[in-house]
């Protein structure tokens, strides 16, 4: 591991300063809330940071609490096993909860951050060994010649990675905002919009530049009784792994009648991925069995698996087709 300094700023304010003076200085920065992947990425020199902001002594950063118009907002520093347990969270966004809840392993979410999961880099085998790839400083993608049975099938190139994160589905499929905290000042940016594809910056899987941390998260009012909401995801071991795929999944209904849908999912493209031709279908129809069905095979139109990976088709059709039928049921 390179030697580094090591910060422990009082509040933001406090390491937006320290970010500021490195960059000023020519040092590289790297921010920790939980540490759980960063620190491992450190010692196989995947990131080399000149300092390390550790974020975990600032206040307030770490809980959920009443957001104006009904809504909620939720610390970056909160782990993901306190999320998981938070009955305001439960109750209103099942879906959220529940993407926390699977998260490798309970040691894990003990310690890793809302954030931290957000804004994780690839768990590609080729970045995460260090090859000169696309995602660390090279002009290759090895996955798509190589291994790549993990990859993905929506959204691909130059770089196939699949974004590894469960909760981001599920804060898209709410419709969340993300506030952003840096050198440049703050800003607001809906969690659709905060994850970015290859053909934008291959080296990058989100908008945060140099220096910008996310700081909160808001989610908007749950909206009538009758939002459901429910994250499904398929693992390849029964812990300690990745999505090979998963779904996220909220619908409002009136009676058996479909109102709302959204339908994101995770482990098949470099980002979050929703499906707006699947819920277009369900909105203002019944939601029977055979319409779950449609909607599945309408789930995988457009998909382009590489040579080790079709078998992602299939699970996706039948995924969103059972977690569509079981959530009306």
């Amino acid at each position: 591991m390179k030697a580094f300094t090591n910060s422990n700023p009082r509040d933001l304010a406090h390491a937006v300063t320290i970010i500021r003076q490195a960059g000023q200085d020519g040092r590289s920065v790297a921010m920790a809330g939980g540490g759980s992947d960063l620190l491992g990425m450190m010692k196989e020199r995947l990131v080399t940071p000149d300092v390390l902001v550790s974020l975990k002594a600032i206040k307030g950063l770490d809980q959920a609490k009443a957001a104006a118009g009904g809504g909620m907002t939720i610390g970056g520093l909160m782990t993901l096993d306190a999320l998981a347990h938070t009955a305001a969270v439960r109750d209103r966004y099942a879906v959220l909860a529940e993407a926390a809840e699977s998260v490798a392993t309970p040691q894990i979410r003990n310690v890793a951050t809302l954030a931290g999961n957000l804004c994780q880099r690839p768990w590609c085998w080729y970045y995460r060994n260090g090859f000169k790839c696309l995602k660390n400083g090279g002009t290759t993608c090895y996955s798509v010649a190589g291994e790549n049975e993990f990859h993905a099938i929506f959204g691909g190139g130059p770089s196939y990675i699949v974004h590894p994160s469960d909760t981001a589905p599920a804060l898209v499929a709410l419709d969340a905002s993300f506030r952003i905290v840096g050198p440049s000042g703050e800003r607001r940016v809906p969690a659709a919009e905060f994850f970015t594809l290859p053909t934008v910056n291959s080296a990058r899987e989100n908008v945060l530049t140099d220096g910008e941390m996310l700081a909160e998260i808001t989610l908007p009012g749950r909206g009538p009784a009758s939002v459901r909401s429910t994250y499904h995801k398929i693992l390849d071991r029964e812990a300690w792994t990745h999505a090979v795929v998963s779904a996220a999944v909220l619908i409002e209904m009136d009676k058996d009648v479909c109102r709302r849908a959204r339908i994101v999912l995770g482990g098949v493209a470099p980002i979050p991925w929703r499906l707006p031709d699947v819920e277009a279908m369900l909105t203002g129809q019944r939601v029977t069995p055979e319409l779950a069905a449609k909607a599945g095979e309408a789930a995988v139109r457009g998909a382009r698996p590489l040579a080790k990976n079709g078998y992602k088709v299939p699970m996706v059709r039948a995924m969103v087709a059972r977690t569509l039928a079981g959530l009306v049921a």
